[in-house]
C-alpha cells in the first residue's frame, strides 16, 4: 500500500500497488533471455547465408580443375592447390594486374567526378531557394525510375561522337552525374542548422565559401558513403565495358575476367582466383570507410 498527499499537504486515501513478485521477474527476463537468442539465431543464418557464396569462391578459386567440376561439390579443396592463381598470371592474354590497375583507375575518377557534381548540385537544391526547384529536384528524381538499359545507346553515341571509344574516358564520365548522389546529399544538407549560413554570411563569406569551408566540412560521412557506393558500382560494373572497350588491355577486371570464359569449357579456378583477387580493394575500402558509412546512412537516410 502507498499513500498520496494532495496540493495542500493533507494525507489522500491510500492507493494500492501491486508487488512485483520473483515469479513475474523471471518470467519477464526468460522472455528477454528467449528474444535476444532468437535474434542471435536469425544474424546467425543471414551471416551464413551472406558469407557461403564467398566462401565458395575462396574454396574454389584452390581446386583444380578436376575437382572444381566434381559431383558432389565439396567445400574444401581434396587436393589444395595454387592452379587457378598460376594461370591467372602466366597468362599474356590475361593481363591481370592492368585489369586491375584500370579498374582502380576509373573507380577512383568516376568516385571523384560523382562527389563533384552531386554535392554542387545538391547545395543549391537543398539550402537556397530560386523558382523551379522542387521541379528540378523532382524530374532528378524521377530518372531514378527509369531502368539503365535506356541509357546504354544514347551513352554509346555520345561516346563515340566525343572519340572516347575504346578508351578509359568511356567508363570515367558517362554516370558521373548521380541522380541518386544528389538526392542522398540533398537529404543531408537541408539538415544542417540553417544558423551556420547565417551567421558566415554576417562575417562577409560568399556561397562558394560557405560551401567549401563550412557544408563540406560537416559533410564528410555522407560524402564517405556515397563515394564508396560509387566505387562499388563503378568496380561492379560488367556490362558497359563490354559495350565501349575492345582492346584486351583496357579492359576492367569485371569484364576482363569474362574473357577467361571459353565457348566450350568455363577454367572455374582461375574465374574464382580473379573473383577473390577483386574483392580485396573492396574489402580493404569498406574497413577504412565503414564507419562514416553508418553515420552518413543514419544522418542522411532518414531525413525528409
Amino acid at each position: 500500500m502507498a499513500t498520496t498527499i494532495d496540493r495542500t499537504g493533507s494525507a489522500a486515501r491510500p492507493v494500492a500497488t501491486r508487488p512485483v513478485t520473483a515469479r513475474s521477474g523471471q518470467a519477464a527476463g526468460g522472455r528477454g533471455v528467449v528474444g535476444t537468442l532468437l535474434l542471435y539465431a536469425m544474424l546467425l543464418i543471414l551471416s551464413v547465408i551472406i558469407l557461403a557464396p564467398l566462401l565458395w569462391m575462396l574454396s574454389t578459386s584452390f581446386k583444380t580443375t578436376g575437382d572444381a567440376t566434381a559431383l558432389p561439390p565439396q567445400w574444401i579443396p581434396p587436393t589444395p592447390s595454387l592452379e587457378g592463381y598460376t594461370k591467372l598470371f602466366a597468362d599474356a592474354q590475361a593481363p591481370l594486374l592492368r585489369w586491375l590497375g584500370n579498374s582502380v583507375l576509373v573507380g577512383v575518377l568516376h568516385t571523384a567526378l560523382v562527389l563533384v557534381t552531386a554535392s554542387m548540385a545538391a547545395y543549391p537544391l537543398a539550402r537556397m531557394r530560386f523558382p523551379g526547384r522542387r521541379v528540378v529536384f523532382a524530374l532528378i528524381i524521377a530518372t531514378l525510375f527509369v531502368p539503365g538499359f535506356v541509357f546504354l545507346m544514347p551513352n554509346y553515341l555520345i561516346v563515340d561522337g566525343l572519340g572516347w571509344l575504346d578508351s578509359l574516358w568511356a567508363l570515367v564520365v558517362p554516370g558521373a552525374a548521380s541522380a541518386f548522389g544528389v538526392f542522398f546529399l540533398t537529404q543531408f544538407f537541408a539538415s544542417l542548422p540553417a544558423e551556420l549560413e547565417e551567421a558566415a554570411l554576417i562575417d562577409g563569406a560568399n556561397r562558394w565559401q560557405i560551401f567549401f569551408r563550412v557544408v563540406l566540412p560537416l559533410s564528410r560521412a555522407p560524402l564517405a558513403t556515397l563515394g564508396l557506393l560509387s566505387f562499388l558500382a563503378s568496380w561492379n560494373d560488367f556490362l558497359w565495358p563490354l559495350y565501349v572497350l575492345f582492346n584486351p588491355s583496357q579492359l576492367t577486371l569485371p569484364a576482363g575476367l569474362a574473357t577467361l570464359r571459353g565457348a566450350y569449357a568455363t577454367d572455374f579456378p582461375a574465374v574464382m582466383a580473379g573473383a577473390a583477387i577483386a574483392s580485396i580493394p573492396v574489402l580493404i575500402l569498406f574497413a577504412f570507410v565503414q564507419r562514416f558509412v553508418i553515420s552518413g546512412v543514419a544522418r542522411s537516410g532518414l531525413k525528409g
